[in-house]
């Protein structure tokens, strides 16, 4: 073997050593990723999930809002790139409990059953005007003192909330996409999958709650959205019971 040859030999196998490797490095850093990814969203390779969603008023058939299949869209992308699967169910169908299955529950509490009873036990601080007569706080968020009002096509909120209800870490969480307009549903579950790993490096595993802004949807869709403010504390703490007006009583 002449030198010329040994050299190109050994390019060779220094050329295929350090592919290998490459490889190596792109595999591990894949798979960290990947459980990470996981276990933010609480499902491990071939693990069931829940799509919880309401039904569209217009008849007794499971029929979703246009926004909101778009929703669960984003979110099935999101739990199929986790190795798992999903059931998608009507929200008055949906009866279990926390931390068995993750799921995703889509919807306002006056058209989503499960979605009022997760707002009542896991977010006490937050109350959504569902009053159907027409007026300036109808669709209203009330969170602590806060008031967030619906300028429909202008300014739209939706929460988007991760939940475990106080039990173990290893309990699956419950993530909330509550908004005042389907689609603000939409823009906030493209916002969670834009954004989760800086929410998983910020918030771990832990539970939060975002108040989040759509602007201008009726220019630019659910794409343009702000974050307000995380009102993790604030939701999580019971509105003050308003008091009872006095009643006097005057001698006769």
């Amino acid at each position: 073997m002449t030198e010329d040859v040994r050299y190109i030999v050994l390019g060779l196998i220094a050329a295929g050593i350090s592919a290998a490797l490459g490889w190596l490095a792109r595999t591990y850093l894949w798979k960290r990723r990947l459980r990470r990814k996981q276990a933010f969203f609480g499902l491990p390779d071939n693990s069931e999930s829940l799509l919880v969603v309401n039904r569209d008023a217009g008849g007794p058939e499971l029929m979703v809002k246009r926004h909101d299949v778009f929703a669960l869209l984003e979110l099935s992308a999101l739990i199929k790139d986790c190795g798992a699967h999903a059931q998608v169910v009507a929200h008055d169908t949906a009866r279990q409990g926390f931390g068995e299955r993750t799921e995703f529950c889509v919807g306002g509490p006056a058209s989503n059953r499960r979605m009022a009873a997760h707002m009542v036990s896991l977010l006490p601080g937050i109350r959504v005007n569902t009053d159907p007569e027409p007026g300036p706080d109808r669709g209203a968020f009330q969170i602590g003192s806060e008031r967030h009002r619906l300028e429909p096509g202008i300014t739209e909120y939706v929460v988007l909330a991760r939940l475990t209800a106080g039990q173990a870490k290893e309990a699956r969480p419950v993530f909330l996409f509550c908004g005042q307009l389907p689609i603000t549903h939409q823009a906030a579950t493209r916002y969670l999958a834009r954004h989760h790993e800086r929410l998983a490096r910020k918030h771990g595993n832990s539970s939060f709650v975002l108040l989040l802004k759509v602007v201008n949807s009726g220019a630019y869709g659910p794409d343009v959205v702000e974050l307000v403010s995380d009102v993790t504390r604030a939701a999580q703490t019971p509105l003050p019971v308003p008091a009872a007006p006095r009643t006097t009583h005057r001698a006769k």
